[in-house]
């Protein structure tokens, strides 16, 4: 059975116009291909212009390519992630003009993935952005069976900004020596017992920031976007800009820097100063849009 695709885009129109495309016949990389929704506007918009997309899990194209119907000539896929784009110079023979990155989690990989992102599904605790990952991929499964206590407290203080991270680390240790931790429910429970109850009950999932820190770990993500739009904005033309939304302080923090380092080096300019955000009407249609920042950057040289 064909899963269809959920995937709610956030910022939709605001990314779009932040790339101040015109009906020419424009290239745009969707970097972050997900659920399609940018892609899709991008043709509904600009007849005129093509978009290469990219996404590292395969089954993102066959989830949404049927909102591509009529449009198929228009769009090419590529299975890859982003921080190989340099590995498709002969589709940047003359560099794009417009990239979006969306870096949230998709309501797909959330809800259809079955490889464990939800902390509210009982799954195989994977969290590889890979479809199929090999035997040698490294998954949160390995992460929390044999990574060492400090080394589990670093990461989910670091990636997950998780004050109670050295009791969670503590307890996964303890936990892992009676019984290997194989699923999301086992690693729910002990995070359950790590926290007060007090902190159960705030607006965040309790499970939330453990299971961020171990996905960003896994997918190396911080890593791959500080290649990724190094690599993204040396095939970028001039007058190019690029839209990337982020839904975290360290992403948003990378991205910031980044920018930062082109403008001060007199090769972009900012679009906007300060990150635009959801309107109250959009996050509550879409919760998952209340932690999203987007920033522009134009390439002048």
């Amino acid at each position: 059975m064909k899963i269809e695709s959920v995937h709610k885009t956030v910022l939709l129109k605001e990314t779009i116009e932040g790339l101040n495309l015109d009906n020419s016949s424009s290239v745009i990389l969707d970097a972050t291909f997900g659920g399609g929704g940018h892609s899709r506007e991008v043709l509904e918009k600009y007849p005129n212009i093509k978009i290469i997309a990219l996404d590292q899990d395969k089954s993102a194209w066959d989830k949404a390519k049927d909102k591509f119907k009529g449009k198929e000539e228009r769009i090419s896929f590529r299975n890859l992630n982003f921080r190989d784009i340099d590995t498709l110079t002969s589709d940047f023979t003359e560099g794009v003009d417009g990239i979006i990155f969306d870096l949230g989690l998709s309501s797909d990989q959330l809800e259809n993935s079955g490889r464990g992102f939800s902390f509210m599904k009982d799954e195989p605790l994977l969290m590889t952005m890979k479809e199929n990952p090999l035997p040698e991929d490294l998954t949160a499964r390995d992460i929390v069976n044999t990574w060492g206590e400090e080394n589990l407290a670093d990461i989910i203080y670091g990636y997950g900004e998780e004050r109670f991270s050295r009791k969670i680390a503590k307890n996964i240790v303890e936990a892992r020596k009676n019984q290997k931790i194989e699923s999301t429910f086992d690693l729910v429970k002990i995070i359950e017992s790590s926290v007060p109850g007090s902190y159960k009950k705030g607006r965040l999932h309790f499970a939330t920031k453990t299971f961020q820190a171990l996905r960003i770990a896994v997918n190396d993500e911080l890593g791959t976007l500080q290649a990724g739009l190094e690599k993204a904005f040396n095939i970028l033309r001039k007058g190019g800009r690029i839209s990337v939304i982020s839904f975290h302080s360290l992403e948003d923090r990378i991205v910031k820097r980044f920018y930062k380092e082109k403008k001060e080096d007199d090769s972009a300019i900012l679009i906007n100063k300060k990150p635009l955000i959801a309107t109250i009407e959009e996050i509550k249609n879409n919760p998952r849009s209340r932690s999203a920042k987007l920033r522009v950057l134009e390439k002048i040289i």
